[in-house]
């Protein structure tokens, strides 16, 4: 078995490496985990627009919208009233927009492991969050583990969402729990699917154009799909999704802790993004989260509150299993 560790750290890119499986970081471009390559094999979705400096205002298609990004704390744009007065958040949260700081921390480059802390700026949060890649006995695993803290003065609202695009290509499939027979839509390109907050079957759904489709079978890069959904809440037998993708010869399957994340987005891709001329994104985002809507401001029983000093901590893990 290939040793394992950080193996390098190039402008500011970090590369850890079990085996055959590389991972490589950009702790000044967000955090952004920006490649994962098995036997050479790129498993993220390429950047759409050359990586260079974000903003606090511009648009996630303005940037390169690639690999793997962590929304927090809102994945949609919105206003939210704290105690200090309203605060805005912006496109796919604050935290692909900062650099990244690298945090020492024991013997991690023996661990193959590495911990990067994000500040954002719309609400006084930081999170930590430390990668660690291994090889297992069919594949290799990435963990990943969070800490989130309330830095600031005052109670504050969050939420948080995974943000993996993985690249995908016509047959590839998407596998659910079994006990999963329908979700909910946050919105859908041309509302093929219907209006968002509708209830979509699963896998095989009505369009609203008449006839159906089967969610869970990938389509051509052309199709000009553009699709997310999110399940109900998940109950602890129900903590992962898969995508085979039978021409890498892989499974990726994403698990997670359903008592601290207990809802999976689906962000599904086939080309009808984004809505301008120009590249598209091709792939298949299985997002866990702690809420089942993109906007913070829509308030329930997911919604959430830190206060002061506070901090909240959850896992989830990617398994690459070789078919």
């Amino acid at each position: 078995m290939a040793e394992k560790g950080i193996i390098g750290l190039q402008e500011e890119n970090v590369l850890i490496q079990a085996g055959a499986c590389s991972v490589t970081l950009l702790p000044h471009l967000g955090g952004k985990i920006a490649s994962i390559l098995i036997d050479g094999h790129e498993l993220l979705q390429a950047p759409l627009n050359p990586r260079g400096p974000r903003t606090q205002t511009m648009s996630f298609d303005a940037g390169d919208a690639s690999g793997w990004d962590e929304c927090l704390p809102s994945v949609g744009e919105c206003d939210v009233v704290t105690a200090r007065g309203s605060a805005h958040v912006p496109d796919h949260g604050d935290l692909w927009r900062v650099e990244w700081e690298r945090q020492e921390s024991g013997n991690q480059e023996q661990a193959g492991s590495v911990t990067l802390r994000g500040e954002c700026f719309s609400l006084p949060l930081a999170v930590e969050r430390t990668s660690t890649l291994a090889e297992k006995e069919g594949g290799w695993r990435l963990d990943l583990d969070y800490k989130l803290t309330n830095t600031g003065a005052f109670e504050v609202p969050w939420s948080w969402a995974a943000h993996p695009l993985f690249v995908v290509e016509a047959g590839d499939r998407i596998v659910l729990p079994e006990s999963i027979h329908s979700l909910r839509l946050e919105g859908s390109g041309g509302e093929r699917l219907g209006k968002g907050g509708s209830t979509v079957e699963w896998p095989i759904a009505k369009l609203a154009s008449g006839g159906e489709t089967d969610l869970s079978l990938v389509q051509a890069p052309d199709s000009g799909i553009g699709d997310k959904l999110f399940t109900g809440l998940l109950n602890e037998t129900e903590n992962w999704c898969a995508l085979e993708r039978p021409s890498a010869r892989l499974r990726i399957k994403v698990s997670f802790d359903t008592s601290a994340t207990p809802y999976l987005g689906l962000w599904i891709c086939y080309g009808g993004w984004p809505d301008r001329p120009g590249p598209k994104q091709v792939c298949v985002a299985p997002e866990p989260a702690t809420a089942p809507v993109d906007s913070l401001a829509k308030t329930g029983t997911w919604s959430r509150t830190l206060n002061p000093g506070q901090s909240f901590t959850w896992t989830m893990h990617v398994d690459f299993e070789v078919m």
